[in-house]
């Protein structure tokens, strides 16, 4: 058997298992990895939503999440956080195009995975994942002055305001 003959084809399936591997590395790189959400682009939604906490990427709840949310601006988790007819309608919108039942359902299957659409939380914090992904976080943490409540994804995902969660 006559190995020198394969020898000129090693480079070439040695170059080919990289490049398979690195279209693997670089598309999960580009997808944002697996806890990655399209941020808020909308500079309107980023700026409303945005004064008072990190503009959640919409493709974290269903449509029928935040048109629920959205009707309901005068008592948004115990605050008033009113805006006018055509504001709210833009922000409704956006939040509905890009939805993890519309454009963002690429990015929502795990989160979503067990929650009805139609009965869904508004509360990103009381979905399944969600609690399954924080439950090892004791509870002494929630309660440091930079964490404060389990909606500050900022204090523990340095990168969330770019989409990404993965710590």
């Amino acid at each position: 058997m006559n190995l020198t003959r394969n020898i000129p084809y090693r480079p070439l399936a040695l170059g080919l298992l990289v490049l398979g591997f690195s279209a693997i590395v670089l598309g999960r790189a580009q997808a944002g990895g697996s806890h990655f959400y399209p941020p808020v682009a909308d500079p309107v939604v980023k700026e409303e939503c945005g004064s008072c906490h990190l503009a959640f990427a919409p493709a974290m709840l269903p449509a029928s999440s935040w048109q629920r949310m959205m009707g309901e601006l005068k008592n948004h988790f115990g605050d008033d956080a009113s805006v006018d007819a055509a504001v709210a309608k833009r922000i409704t919108d956006y939040l509905v195009a890009n939805a993890a039942d519309s454009a963002g359902r690429r990015y929502s299957d795990k989160l979503l995975r067990g929650v009805s659409l139609a009965s869904a939380p508004q509360r990103i914090t009381e979905l399944p994942k969600w609690v399954s992904e924080h439950r090892k976080v004791p509870d002494w943490e929630w309660k440091h002055k930079d964490v404060r409540t389990r909606a500050n994804c900022t204090a523990c995902h340095a990168d969330a305001e770019r989409g990404s969660y993965d710590d």
